[in-house]
C-alpha cells in the first residue's frame, strides 16, 4: 500500500493536478470572465492591507522562483558554481528570511479577512480556504528546514530536484527519489499540488493576468477632469 500511495502522489498526482490548473483555467477564462479578478479588500478596510499584501506577496513570489529556479536547475549546471551542499545551505537562508516574510504577511491578511466583520462579511468560502491553505502550505515549507539541515551534504534536495525534473519532462520512475525522503517533504509536495488542483477554482487566477504590458505601453494615460 505504501509503494502505491507513493506512485499515486509523486507518479501521477502531479499530472492530474497540471491538467485541471491548464484545463480549469482555460474554461473558467472562457465561461465566466468576469469572475476572473482578485477581489481585493482594500476599499473596504485599508488599515493592514498594505503592510500584509507587499509582504505576502514579495514573499511569495521570490518563494515560488526560489523553489523554480532550485528544483528545475540541473546538477551539472549549478555545479559550475557551487556544490550541493552550498546550495541547500543557500536555499534554507533564502527560503527561511522569505517565508518569514509571507509568513508575517500571511498572518496579517488572515486576521482582517476573518476578524474584520465587512470583510469576513463580503469573503466567499473560496477566498478563506484558499488563505488557509496557503497558510499550512508555507508553514510546512518552514518547517522542512530543519529537516534540510539534518542532510547537510545535500542529498534531499538532489533527490527532490531529481523528481521534479522527471515530472516535467515525462521519465518515468519519479516517485522512486522521493520515497525514502522525510514525511514534512512529502506533504508539502502534496499540499502544494492539491494548490495546483485548486487553482482554477479560487481568485488565484488572477496571478495570470499580471498586467505586464503597462510596463511596455507607449504613452501615459489620458485622464480627463469631468465637465
Amino acid at each position: 500500500m505504501a509503494a502505491y500511495l507513493n506512485d499515486f502522489f509523486f507518479g501521477i498526482y502531479p499530472y492530474i493536478a497540471i491538467v485541471v490548473m491548464v484545463m480549469g483555467s482555460i474554461l473558467r477564462y472562457d465561461q465566466d470572465p468576469y469572475s476572473w479578478k482578485a477581489g481585493s479588500s482594500q476599499l473596504l478596510r485599508s488599515r493592514g492591507m498594505a503592510l500584509g499584501s507587499n509582504l505576502f506577496h514579495i514573499g511569495i513570489l521570490l518563494l515560488f522562483f526560489g523553489h523554480l529556479v532550485g528544483l528545475l536547475t540541473p546538477e551539472s549546471v549549478y555545479h559550475l558554481v557551487m556544490s550541493a551542499a552550498t546550495k541547500q545551505l543557500l536555499a534554507m537562508v533564502a527560503g527561511g528570511v522569505f517565508g518569514v516574510l509571507c509568513f508575517i504577511g500571511m498572518t496579517i491578511l488572515i486576521i482582517r479577512r476573518l476578524f474584520d466583520p465587512r470583510i469576513r462579511a463580503t469573503s466567499r468560502p473560496a477566498d478563506i480556504m484558499i488563505l488557509l491553505v496557503l497558510y499550512a502550505q508555507l508553514i510546512l515549507g518552514l518547517a522542512t528546514i530543519p529537516a534540510s539541515a539534518e542532510h547537510s551534504d545535500g542529498s534531499s534536495m538532489i533527490a527532490l530536484a531529481n523528481w521534479a525534473q522527471h515530472i516535467v519532462t515525462f521519465r518515468g520512475g519519479a516517485a522512486d527519489f522521493v520515497a525514502g525522503e522525510a514525511m514534512i517533504f512529502k506533504l508539502h509536495i502534496i499540499l502544494g499540488l492539491t494548490i495546483f488542483l485548486l487553482f482554477p477554482f479560487t481568485r488565484l487566477v488572477h496571478v495570470l493576468s499580471a498586467p505586464v504590458k503597462y510596463l511596455f505601453r507607449s504613452g501615459y494615460q489620458i485622464v480627463r477632469r469631468r465637465a
